[in-house]
């Protein structure tokens, strides 16, 4: 998927620009890229991922354009670290985040009611988490804990985030269709 498309997908999710977010399992950045541009110069955005090769590549990029210093995106900042066993989470203690972007990740979490729960505590009230996941049921190699639209509208009242609403569709290139959900974080704004 190009950066463009990416954009387009979660662009109903973003309302506001600027605001502090992270992109947790990050990868090599598509989605990332796609929220800096949404968020623009005033946004500030925590790039988590496990995978140094991916990591490097979305760090090159991210100097590239927070050298350029009037560039219209998101300052990026990187976080290695392995956002399924919640470390490289709780390493933004203290940071009140405006919204968790989690784009090809969930259906990773083995035990995703307890990620969402960690995810939540470091959401402000009445800020975002933006799901972006194939809606399949039947887990595969790369897609070992499916999470369709139906499991997720189950899964996030319990972890403290209203239930969600789809913003976007598109068909995935592998099968199925890939769908982007956002939710507000639960409590007093």
């Amino acid at each position: 998927m190009e950066v463009a498309e990416a954009a387009k997908l979660i662009r109903g999710a973003v309302v506001e620009r600027a605001g502090s977010w992270a992109d947790l399992g990050a990868g090599e950045g598509t989605f990332t890229r796609a929220l800096a541009g949404l968020l623009g110069a005033e946004g500030r955005l925590y790039a988590i991922d496990r995978d140094p090769a991916a990591m490097r590549a979305l760090s090159r990029w991210a100097d590239r354009q927070n050298a350029a210093g009037a560039s219209a995106e998101a300052e990026v900042i990187h976080v290695a670290g392995d956002f399924l066993d919640l470390d490289a989470i709780l390493a933004l203690e203290g940071v009140t985040l405006d919204g968790v972007l989690l784009a090809n990740a969930l259906h990773f979490a083995a035990e995703p009611a307890r990620l969402l729960a960690g995810i939540a505590r470091l959401v402000r009230p009445g800020g975002r988490l933006v799901v972006v996941e194939y809606d399949r049921r039947p887990a595969s190699r790369w897609v070992p804990y499916p999470v369709s639209q139906e499991r997720l509208r189950e899964l996030l009242p319990t972890a403290g985030f209203t239930a969600p609403a789809v913003v976007g569709t598109r068909p995935s290139l592998y099968s199925g269709m890939l769908y982007a959900a956002v939710a507000l974080r639960s409590g007093e704004t």
